[in-house]
């Protein structure tokens, strides 16, 4: 009796022991993101994305130094305040979808660098039609100091519900220039605000008046949204929007690491 119930005891204690190092290895792989962020998905998953900078369609021509995975994180405050804008909108037959959101300052300096770059591959043209790749800095389509860096900036747009799929991006397709119909554009499944995403172009001004009323309409309906929550709008760019008082925050050099995945280059 006393070996059984000795037995017993010890195959309890294997039993706890196997659940603590499961729990540990569980722990271990979780991604740790820095005080006060957190990974959109964890907020609000219905939240459409899209992360450009992730992959191949963006000004850069592919995934941008620091973006390891295509996930969104902000800071916690402009998460929160993201998912009631989109619990306005949901009630309205609409979706938020982002673009970007936290960019690592690793990735706004490559920004810099590629924008003086005189050998940039002649598709990335699209992006900037009217304008020529040296100008960005000096037009206010790309910063030395970003404030996606900051955590409360978002790139953003909007999504007819029920969600279409849009049709999967061909680097070796020539698209037209981000200022073209949507049926010209790299594909979408976003409704027309009159430009494609980073369309380094007068047209993506916010209150541009070289787009028709019903262009103007869709940017008023996001600007309204967001401005209600607490997002003020980048004038340039119909699609850029920082929350309140988060926008006075330092800027941080973390990567965009998967969820649960590998943090180990911080």
């Amino acid at each position: 009796m006393g070996q059984q119930f000795s037995f017993r005891c010890k195959a309890v204690s294997l039993v706890l022991m196997a659940f603590a190092l499961a729990g540990a290895s569980a722990m271990a792989g979780k991604t740790k993101l820095l005080a006060g962020f957190v990974y959109l998905r964890d907020i609000d998953p219905s939240i459409i994305q899209d992360m450009r900078y992730a992959g191949h369609d963006n000004f850069m021509g592919g995934p941008v130094q620091g973006y390891k995975a295509p996930e969104c994180i902000l800071l916690r405050s402009a998460a929160k305040a993201l998912s009631r804008v989109q619990e306005d909108l949901k009630s309205r037959g609409l979706s938020l979808k982002v673009y970007d959101c936290y960019r690592p300052k690793r990735a706004a300096r490559a920004f810099v660098r590629s924008a003086t770059d005189r050998k940039a591959d002649a598709s990335l043209k699209r992006f900037y039609p009217n304008i020529s790749r040296s100008q960005l800095l000096r037009l206010g389509y790309v910063a030395i100091l970003s404030m996606h860096s900051k955590g409360a900036t978002v790139d953003l747009t909007l999504v007819a519900l029920p969600e279409k799929e849009a049709a999967p991006f061909d680097p070796a397709r020539k698209y037209g220039a981000c200022t073209a119909t949507p049926e010209d554009r790299a594909p979408d499944n976003s409704v027309d605000m009159g430009t494609g995403y980073d369309c380094f172009d007068p047209k993506s001004h916010t209150r541009s008046r070289a787009i028709s009323p019903e262009q103007r309409e869709r940017r008023h309906t996001l600007r309204k949204a967001m401005a209600a929550q607490g997002f003020s709008n980048y004038s340039k760019e119909w699609w850029h929007y920082t929350y309140g008082g988060a926008a006075g925050g330092a800027r941080y050099d973390f990567p965009v690491v998967p969820r649960g995945g590998d943090d180990s280059d911080r």
